[in-house]
């Protein structure tokens, strides 16, 4: 395994100059992007350099509470994300969102860490923080997709799922059409990705680990775990998110027909 090659903060500024070209492209053609582009630029660069001290401090500290807490403050913010970047109501789904990616996390993260890595403790911070953040990460923007399509096509066709449910199908089998057409739309551009993964492109967990020294069979082989548990976590996600959505709608329905039915009493 060969020395790390670190860079100084000095060279790290002579590399940020390359964002002048796109910045002055976006200025040139009156974009209007150019606001926006220059703040994204500054919070991800302010952003990073703080988590980077941050995690630092974590995987000193390593204790499995405050690793726990921060996938937790992980997850809300994904969530958050999620929900308001679809058209959908954050007060209904931003909870099912929450814990469809947690459970998900924490299950998938666990099986990775334990069953094939098999570290000592799935919770040190070297290993679970870093595959969390991938997780989260890396399946972001098909669950956004995944959700819109889900619940779009469920408020246009409800017709359609409650006359399923008035046939005898029960609350799953009336949302598996949506669910199917969700799961393609969502996942197909991802698994035209993974056939082509090394041919056309280079993973960024691959190309970080050799930089950072490792050889590339072993590099490939992390790199093929990460898009496995993406693609597991992501539907896990889905498929969690869809179910604790039906049973929060289902009671409050429940409870809001029991609430009529008293005031008419």
């Amino acid at each position: 395994m060969e020395e790390v090659i670190d860079i100084s903060y000095w060279h790290l500024g002579i590399g940020m100059l390359l964002m002048l070209f796109p910045l002055y492209y976006f200025w040139r053609l009156k974009t209007g992007l150019l606001k926006s582009a220059v703040i994204s630029t500054v919070r991800m660069t302010v952003q990073l350099l703080l988590i980077g001290v941050y995690l630092r401090f974590l995987f000193q500290l390593d204790n499995v509470a405050v690793n726990l807490l921060w996938t937790v403050v992980m997850a809300i913010v994904a969530s958050y994300t999620a929900v308001k970047r679809t058209s959908l109501k954050t007060s209904v789904l931003l909870v099912p969102v929450f814990v469809g990616l947690l459970a998900s996390v924490l299950v998938v993260s666990a099986y990775f860490l334990g069953l094939v890595m098999q570290v000592d403790n799935v919770f040190s911070a070297r290993y679970f923080i870093p595959v969390v953040g991938v997780l989260l990460g890396n399946m972001l923007t098909v669950d956004i997709l995944a959700l819109n399509v889900y619940y779009s096509e469920l408020r246009r066709e409800q017709q359609m799922y409650y006359y399923l449910l008035g046939n005898g199908a029960t609350r799953f089998e009336a949302t598996v059409p949506f669910l199917r057409s969700a799961v393609i739309r969502s996942f197909a551009p991802c698994i035209a990705n993974m056939s082509v993964l090394g041919l056309v492109s280079f993973p960024g967990t691959m190309i970080g680990q050799i930089l950072g020294g490792s050889l590339p069979d072993v590099a490939i082989k992390y790199q093929l775990m990460i898009s496995v548990i993406t693609v597991v976590t992501t539907v896990l996600v889905m498929a969690v998110t869809a179910k604790v959505t039906q049973t929060v709608i289902h009671n409050s329905k429940k409870k809001k027909e029991k609430a009529e039915q008293e005031t008419v009493r």
